[in-house]
């Protein structure tokens, strides 16, 4: 991308309505631990690979962020409404922060690097990080091709209503301990997960390509991710759709979207070809 990074300093001033926010679904992620069932269980299972799967790994950023692959709009909305349950943000200001972090990665500039500190990486960012971020229409300039559509800009906007209604469709359906599971406790661990990315993939695992950052793969974290943890890998050949690039690096997201491609469904999948390390060749 040729848009500027506008670097300002950390630590500015907490985010407060952020930080009640998160305090509030760390302790409705405890209390669902009281409430145990299986019927919760599952349900939030299924609603983590709907969000975090399909939502961030398969949505936000392989198909928005980097366009690894292309899918018919409905799908890709639909894809978007799942990332946005995460409560991870809408997806303008999420692909627009993934853009900055490829663009400046673990330099200045980088809204989630190590180099800052593993809590600025991992939490930090969030809780005292730039204002602007959640700034549609300055978060538009570093996602452009998002902010053309009327629909994500009103899911950017409104990225929490769709948890909303969410919450009091399963409190109607099975109380409180059915919302605080899938809800509350799906969203900490969904957050934690995806921050584990900006963070120990950015200080810990094997290095498989020479990139200019710090990128790392994790294998217990690409197990957590649907295959978001071969970070190196992704830094080496950002749009590719494949992150697992060995046979025993196991891509949930990747066998996905294999099977969308063989019904016919996704297109345009872009692979990386590798045949030894720091290769660097991609095909279309």
């Amino acid at each position: 991308m040729s848009t500027s990074v506008t670097i300002l300093p950390k630590y500015q001033k907490p985010n407060w309505f952020t930080s009640i926010i998160l305090t509030l679904f760390h302790i409705g992620a405890a209390a669902a631990l009281f409430m145990f069932s299986w019927r919760a269980f599952i349900v939030t299972a299924v609603l983590y690979w709907l969000t975090v799967g399909l939502g961030i790994s398969m949505g936000y950023h392989r198909l928005l962020t980097h366009r690894s692959y292309r899918v018919p709009l409905p799908l890709e909305y639909f894809f978007a409404i799942c990332g946005a349950l995460t409560l991870e943000g809408g997806p303008i200001f999420w692909v627009a922060t993934h853009r900055i972090h490829h663009q400046k990665s673990d330099q200045p500039g980088d809204p989630h690097s190590p180099r800052d500190g593993a809590w600025w990486a991992h939490i930090g960012w969030i809780l005292f990080g730039e204002i602007n971020h959640n700034n549609t229409r300055i978060m538009s300039k570093y996602a452009p091709d998002l902010a053309k559509h009327r629909f994500y800009v009103w899911l950017n906007d409104y990225h929490w209503l769709p948890t909303v209604v969410l919450g009091l469709l399963l409190l109607a359906l099975g109380g409180p301990a059915l919302m605080f599971w899938a809800v509350c406790l799906r969203i900490v661990v969904g957050l934690h997960t995806t921050w584990l990315i900006n963070s120990a993939t950015h200080m810990w695992g094997r290095r498989r390509f020479d990139t200019r950052d710090d990128s790392r793969n994790s294998w217990w974290i690409a197990l957590l991710t649907f295959g978001e943890g071969w970070h190196n890998n992704h830094h080496a050949h950002p749009t590719s759709a494949r992150h697992g690039l060995a046979w025993y690096e196991f891509d949930i997201s990747w066998i996905q979207i294999k099977i969308l491609k063989l019904l016919g469904i996704a297109r345009s999948v872009r692979v990386a070809k590798v045949s030894t390390p720091y290769a660097d060749r991609e095909a279309a």
